[in-house]
């Protein structure tokens, strides 16, 4: 049982990622994301088969790192008022949820530590998504971390510096 909660937890964690890059790129002038049908909670919308089922079996099989990937949420950077910097807000909202997620879930156990409540799936949880947080935070395209920092250093820097 506690493997499923495991799963089903991941899963979601996943999707409010995914589900918060749209939402603020909504905010910010970019429906894309509404047009594509990424504003749900519906785990299909934003699960791809090979990245978040066929390769995290595999992996975890073999007993290697788990790794995978959800469908990136299409986003026309040409609908915001300001493209660079709404990107990167776009970028850092999925992050962000991730860490939220992890701090609620941590307030759920501490609120309900003593009361017999079954918590153990929670533990893992906020590892999970505090992993998932620094993972996407990685400035290596395509992470999300990429076009946040991407967006903090001069053209110049980053041109020059993938020059070399």
């Amino acid at each position: 049982m506690e493997i499923v909660i495991l799963i089903i937890g991941l899963v979601y964690s996943i999707v409010f990622h995914e589900l918060a890059h749209g939402y603020i790129a909504e905010k910010l002038g970019d429906y894309t994301p509404r047009y594509a049908g990424r504003l749900t909670l519906n785990p299909l919308a934003h699960l791809d088969p090979i990245g978040s089922f066929l390769l995290p079996l595999i992996t975890y099989l073999t007993g290697g790192f788990l790794i995978g990937w959800a469908k990136p949420v299409p986003i026309n950077p040409y609908n915001f008022e300001k493209p660079e910097r709404d990107m990167a807000l776009v970028a850092i909202a999925g992050p962000l949820t991730n860490i939220v997620v992890a701090i609620i879930l941590a307030a759920i156990y501490k609120l309900f530590y003593f009361s017999g409540i079954f918590l153990e799936p929670i533990l893992p949880l906020i590892r999970l998504n505090l992993l998932l947080a620094v993972f996407n935070l990685i400035p290596i395209p395509p992470l999300d971390g990429s076009r946040v920092f991407l967006k903090n250093f001069p053209k110049g820097v980053i041109r020059g510096s993938l020059s070399q």
